[in-house]
């Protein structure tokens, strides 16, 4: 009998990674053959050292859900007939001028406007900070950060692929962002919860700006695109969380017109 017990049970658990791997596949189906370029410049001033674990963990993700990923940080490769093979552009932890001409942020805009997509991860709403139509379109612009340090985040929608698997209060270690110039028709997905955050500078700002939370990752669709942020993803060792993945792989979906999909 309890031979045969085993016998079910591993049959049982056969039957349900397949059913598993079959629901991936159709999860995924709509995004396969996709590609993506990753874009990791800096201009003048701190470089994060977390780019490359980025860059690792961004290439898995795509490579999950069958889209390729090309990674550079050559603005150069931002022309009107380069851009045009991407179906989405992730700037992971870019930070201040990153564009050497006007030509190429030109082939930026063109980019959005044709209906691409556009995921910025961290730094990235740190970057071109004298472009209005640039911190518009990633829906805020970089201010300052807490001290690093453990702190609560909330869902405040938990019906979008980059927050369902999410529990309502998710504590994370990391720098917690502020922005300002936020774009009004951002959709608010995390906030965070300020008072768990230990922060001298919070009195100047933000303040009580949003009493006491306030927006660290959103969406939008913005001048014929689609975008999302996350302020999260500082630490190195972040990007292989399981939860954190999976926040990103939700943000890549969105952005490629995924709405109605639970990475649970």
């Amino acid at each position: 009998m309890k031979k045969l017990f085993f016998i079910s049970l591993m049959l049982f658990s056969g039957i349900l990674s397949l059913l598993a791997g079959t629901r991936k596949e159709k999860d995924f189906q709509s995004v396969k053959g996709k590609q993506v370029l990753i874009f990791t410049k800096n201009g003048e001033g701190y470089v994060h050292d977390n780019i490359a674990a980025s860059v690792k963990a961004l290439k898995e993700i795509c490579k999950e859900m069958g889209m390729s990923a090309d990674v550079t940080d050559n603005p150069a490769k931002f022309t009107d007939e380069n851009l045009k093979r991407y179906d989405a552009l992730i700037f992971t932890n870019t930070n201040n001028k990153v564009f050497d001409t006007d030509e190429q942020k030109k082939a930026l805009q063109t980019y959005i406007r044709s209906g691409g997509g556009f995921v910025a991860i961290h730094s990235a709403n740190a970057t071109e900070r004298d472009w209005p139509w640039m911190w518009s379109m990633v829906g805020g612009k970089f201010v300052r950060h807490a001290p690093h340090q453990q702190f609560d985040v909330l869902v405040t929608d938990s019906n979008h692929p980059s927050t369902s698997f999410l529990p309502e209060r998710w504590t994370v270690n990391d720098e917690c962002y502020y922005s300002n110039q936020l774009n009004p028709d951002i959709h608010v997905l995390l906030s965070v919860d300020l008072t768990t955050i230990k922060d001298e500078g919070m009195k100047e700002y933000p303040g009580e700006t949003f009493g006491h939370l306030f927006p660290l990752c959103w969406c939008h669709k913005f001048d014929g695109g689609r975008e999302w942020y996350t302020a999260l993803g500082h630490d190195i060792e972040f990007y292989d969380d399981p939860d954190f993945r999976k926040h990103l792989a939700g943000g890549i979906l969105w952005v490629l017109g995924v709405e109605d999909i639970d990475l649970k």
